[in-house]
């Protein structure tokens, strides 16, 4: 048997990612949604970066987890796909139970359950492609991951929108409750997350662990050999010193200045940080080392160079893109329709606009899927991911300058093709770097600095828009857009070992 892996067939990476378009629909309606139900709820505007808190950090902490898991486990099911189905299962039944949530406390709480649910499903389908495909196909593979994405999330996110407008479906319900085209909507989403996720779990079938060690040490023929290594754990002790002293003097200085709550989760941030170094310096001097929280933290002190510096990038990226996620639904409803009453009918027409809007960027993100490919193979990834944001730093500061909330679909073009970038190109860069048998535990790291700037958007924006924007939302997105063009300019910085990748590669 040949040692190297086979490329696949359209169908069969078609199917491998089928599954994402069920994630992002459930996603999606997070996204588009929950806002929305929060302020129904009784939430206050200055308080919805904070109850978004549970996204991130249930990220933070479950995909590492997820990845080192899925790296070891093989039964039945496989490798992967055990994870892709028991978490469909668990954010179907999440989703189900959101929009029937009667207060705002279990609102949050089922929040916290779905987005753990979904990174549980989520995580082991982007070890999947370097599970699956071989290198040359791999950028493919991401990039169909980005149309089922963009796929999933235009029905998604409309649907509210074409349940009000084409069935007649009530978007308004009396204070506190949540309307009939959120709660349907949702229901819709349960179906097609189980569903799509069941038929990637039925039509793909995973290497075996001897295959797929026979195919890693094909691949490492031609590399560098993988060498682990470990810091001493006076190392570590110096990281405790360090982020605890930092992380109090913050606490300190927060507590003592009463100033806002939300900053307290940078400070409290710091100091988990530091909890981290001195138990991983206890386990290393009893020689503790076998486990997984040990390794997990192990490695990302031993990140590859590429995954550093897309840190970087990845960070002002989906700060910006949080921004948007929270304060959209806002910004639409007051600058454009110019309601804040969530029993109002302009709200609540508003609020439906912005899941259009929202279906629309995913829309155009499909088409991006489609095209950056050609881009890759004429600009090379990392100036295609460039313009890209770009795009999408446009798209989002022209918000401010429209007045037409119609208009605001051209803007949509350009955070489309940064979406549609953001989910493919920073993977492809990042692929080969990583080594086959820790695929799925670094790109559940990877999500560190995907997780980190949405803790920190959580922290800080709720102040900004309080105190610099003067509670006018708007501005919070045009925030977006300028650290979306930040993130551009730092891709130039990473190191691209695909530069030599073929067209025919793509």
């Amino acid at each position: 048997m040949s040692q190297q892996k086979p490329n696949l067939s359209f169908w069969q990476i078609w199917n491998m990612c089928f599954g994402f378009l069920g994630i992002q629909f459930g996603f999606a309606l997070q996204n588009a949604n929950v806002s929305r139900i929060f302020q129904t709820l009784g939430a206050d505007i200055d308080d919805i970066p904070i109850l978004w808190i549970a996204a991130p950090l249930t990220g933070l902490i479950v995909q590492p987890i997820i990845g080192y898991l899925s790296d070891n486990t093989w039964n039945s099911l496989g490798r992967r796909r055990p994870y892709f189905l028991y978490g469909a299962i668990a954010t179907s039944l999440a989703i189900v139970v959101m929009p029937n949530a009667p207060v705002l406390w279990i609102a949050a709480g089922t929040l916290w359950i779905m987005d753990a649910s979904i990174n549980i499903t989520m995580e082991p389908f982007r070890a999947f492609v370097g599970d699956m495909l071989p290198e040359k196909q791999r950028a493919k593979g991401y990039a169909f991951q980005s149309f089922f994405i963009g796929i999933g999330a235009i029905v998604a996110s409309a649907l509210p929108w074409v349940l009000t407008n084409w069935f007649d479906v009530a978007n308004v319900a009396p204070q506190g409750q949540i309307s009939d085209s959120v709660t349907y909507s949702f229901y819709a989403g349960a179906v097609v997350l189980l569903a799509a996720v069941g038929w990637t779990v039925y039509r793909t079938k995973e290497y075996s662990p001897e295959q797929l060690s026979a195919f890693e040490q094909a691949e490492n023929a031609s590399k560098a050999a993988y060498v682990e290594n470990h810091r001493t754990a006076n190392q570590y002790l110096s990281g405790f010193a360090l982020w605890s002293v930092v992380g109090a003097a913050l606490l300190a200085f927060i507590y003592s200045n009463d100033l806002d709550k939300e900053l307290y989760l940078v400070a409290g941030g710091l100091i988990a940080f530091a909890i981290i170094e001195l138990i991983s310096a206890l386990m290393v001097k009893r020689n503790a080392v076998k486990n997984g929280f040990y390794q997990v933290v192990n490695d990302l002190f031993h990140m590859p160079k590429t995954m550093k510096q897309l840190a970087i990038t990845q960070f002002f990226s989906w700060f910006a893109l949080f921004a948007m996620w929270i304060y959209t639904t806002s910004a639409i409803t007051i600058h454009h329709f110019g309601s804040s009453d969530t029993t109002s009918k302009l709200y609540n027409d508003g609020a439906d606009w912005v899941g259009v809007l929202f279906a629309s960027y995913n829309g155009f993100a499909a088409l991006a899927a489609i095209f950056i490919p050609v881009m890759v193979s004429k600009m090379g990834l990392r100036v295609s991911h460039l313009i890209n944001l770009f795009l999408g730093a446009a798209g989002l500061i022209s918000f401010v300058f429209i007045t037409n909330p119609d208009y605001l679909l051209v803007s949509m073009v350009g955070v489309g093709f940064a979406w549609a970038s953001i989910l493919s190109l920073p993977y492809a860069l990042l692929s080969n770097s990583l080594p086959a048998h820790k695929m799925g535990v670094y790109m559940g790291i990877f999500n560190f600095f995907i997780v980190i700037p949405q803790l920190l958007a959580a922290s800080i924006l709720g102040v900004l828009v309080r105190y610099v924007f003067d509670d006018q939302t708007i501005y919070a997105l045009v925030l977006g857009g300028v650290s979306m063009i930040i993130a551009g300019i730092s891709t130039l910085f990473v190191s691209d070992a695909n530069a030599s990748t073929t067209q025919s590669e793509q």
